[in-house]
């Protein structure tokens, strides 16, 4: 037997739409709790957002329940009573007129039998079964006809039913659907959907607002010189930021492509806590380059390419080799990382303690009897006596009194930025004489051989720079010294530095090139009258030395280093081989005697 086909109405509700919908808002949902957890790259103000949309969830989940109450009212009294007619109603017929059929098919059969009953030799008995047969099977089609047009009949009355049925059960789902969501959503929800709007107006007046100021700003950039999109247009007075602690910017990095050859690579460098990092172009994150603590950083010559320095590790190896795009970045990149390797990051308040020590250099731009004024009141003598017993076993004590400054250094002394031409040889050529070797060396002196001393410690220095002093009887002489250097070098942007290894024994003070380990000048220790280390920078370090001229009197010179250690143990050092001296000339006595 044939199926009955779909009507129209019930294919309209086959895909069922409220089930739908009730799975659309149980995803919109969780989508809605999921936003918080995107990654996105600008993530200013979201926070309001993720709890708007936090709201919304809960509005969308008492939705949810809605659809799902409409869903269920809809297959009771709308689907239901569509399916009871098709599959009770038109299928009752359909078998009924199935039925009618069969009987309608009996009763033809059953005739013609009958009528081919021979007229002679009538057999009244076969004559009586036939009979029997039609009159059974015409009972049989009058009863089937009799139902299958009853429910004819009675299908004229249920078609009608089964089309305004469910569409009163849809209407009562859809106004049920309405009421509870108007009782659920009063004053409340218009409050809060007010308070929406309003946000979103307020985020587009920003953004408008924003545009505005982006569009000025195009309007600016268009408007000014090309010549500010130069890499050095102001190659003649940059202003030059040296209190940076962290420093970023694109860098060309030297490397070497084979013996003789080199190659340059642009990269984007930025600096870490105490590291340097490189990102190359398309990289998710930087790697280590370089560990700048306790490094040296100094301006270099190379090929011929402008605004190269390079970076000196703490065992004197050369580094890295890299190329800023001008003056300015290139002399900013210097003190950044000068001031990394000092190690002021790790100070409570490093921007402070870069200006602090910054100044202090630039102080030389003021008279140097009020700036001597200025740090004596500055410093209570408390400070000074901590100084006298801290320093009281390696330097001898100075006295009480600090001297000014034009008792302890000339105004107008050359100060000598290279290690090659010591300071006194200025003064030598004023005075028209020849010059006595104030390192103990002849041109054609070779390096010594390895001493016979029970002292040999080896540190790594760069040289600051060295100048002519008044008298050696007071440590301030170092400092002053050291706060002239300082102050010299950063007027006159002097980034250079010649590194050395410092050796101390016990009969002389020796600077050595760590790359030929040829001797570059010789001390004796003897000749070393004071020494101290930086109250403040504790890697700068100085000594006086008096040495005889060839005119009969004696030449004092300060010379300041920085030192990749604390200067205080090239103090004790220093102040260690001075007594061994003593004790083995006092030996050397007894022996005699």
């Amino acid at each position: 037997m044939p199926a009955v086909d779909k009507l129209l109405l019930e294919e309209a509700l086959q895909d069922s739409p409220q089930n739908e919908m009730c799975l659309a808002t149980q995803q919109l949902s969780k989508q809605l709790l999921a936003y918080e957890k995107q990654n996105f790259a600008l993530g200013k103000g979201d926070e309001e957002v993720i709890s708007t949309l936090h709201y919304f969830s809960k509005v969308v989940d008492e939705l949810n329940v809605l659809h799902t109450e409409l869903a269920k009212q809809l297959a009771d009294t709308m689907v239901l009573p569509i399916v009871q007619f098709r599959e009770k109603d038109l299928t009752e017929v359909s078998t009924l007129k199935d039925l009618f059929g069969l009987a309608s098919t009996e009763h033809d059969l059953s005739m013609a039998k009958y009528s081919r009953l021979p007229k002679k030799k009538e057999n009244e008995k076969v004559k009586t079964e036939v009979v029997k047969e039609v009159a059974a099977a015409r009972r049989k089609q009058h009863l089937s006809s009799l139902q299958y047009y009853c429910a004819l009949n009675a299908l004229q009355y249920r078609k009608r039913m089964a089309m305004m049925e469910p569409m009163v059960g849809f209407a009562h789902g859809q106004i049920n659907f309405f009421k509870k969501g108007a009782a659920m959503f009063s004053q409340s929800m218009d409050n809060f959907l007010s308070s929406v709007s309003d946000m979103v107006q307020s985020i587009q007046v920003e953004l408008e607002a924003e545009a505005e100021k982006m569009r000025v700003s195009q309007q600016e950039l268009l408007s000014v010189d090309e010549s500010v999109y130069s890499p050095d247009f102001d190659v003649a007075a940059p202003p030059i930021n040296r209190n940076l602690i962290q420093k970023a910017g694109y860098l060309n990095l030297r490397s070497k492509t084979g013996l003789v050859t080199t190659s340059w690579e642009r990269l984007y460098f930025f600096t870490q806590g105490g590291n340097l990092m490189c990102q190359p172009r398309g990289a998710v994150a930087g790697g280590l380059i370089q560990d700048l603590d306790n490094c040296s950083v100094m301006a270099v010559d190379c090929e011929d390419r402008r605004y190269c320095f390079q970076i000196t590790t703490p065992n004197g190896k050369s580094g890295i080799i890299l190329q800023a795009e001008s003056r300015k970045e290139n002399e900013e990149w210097i003190c950044a990382i000068n001031n990394i390797s000092r190690q002021i990051y790790l100070t409570d308040n490093p921007e402070a303690v870069a200006i602090k020590l910054n100044e202090t250099a630039l102080q030389a731009v003021t008279p140097i009897t009020s700036f001597r004024k200025k740090q004596e009141s500055s410093c209570p003598s408390q400070n000074l006596e901590n100084s006298e017993v801290k320093n009281d076993n390696t330097v001898p004590k100075a006295a009480v009194s600090v001297p000014e400054a034009e008792e302890l250094i000339a105004p107008g002394t050359p100060i000598q930025f290279d290690i090659v031409l010591p300071a006194t040889e200025f003064l030598d050529q004023n005075r028209g004489s020849r010059r006595m070797n104030p390192f103990g060396e002849t041109e054609d002196d070779a390096f010594p051989e390895a001493e016979d001393s029970l002292l040999q410690q080896m540190f790594i220095v760069r040289f600051l720079g060295s100048m002519a002093v008044k008298t050696d009887d007071t440590t301030e002489v170092i400092y002053e010294a050291m706060r002239q250097v300082l102050a010299a070098r950063a007027i006159h942007n002097i980034f250079r530095m010649t590194e050395s290894h410092l050796m101390v024994t016990s009969q002389m003070l020796r600077l050595i090139d760590p790359q030929t380990q040829v001797s570059r000048a010789n001390f004796e220790l003897t000749s070393v009258t004071q020494f101290a280390a930086h109250q403040e920078n504790k890697r700068l370090v100085g000594f006086v030395v008096r040495l005889p001229e060839s005119t009969g009197g004696e030449s004092l010179s300060t010379y300041v280093f920085e030192s990749n250690s604390e200067g205080e143990k090239i103090c004790y050092a220093i102040n260690l081989g001075k007594e061994i001296n003593a004790v083995q000339k006092a030996h050397e006595l007894i022996s005699e005697s």
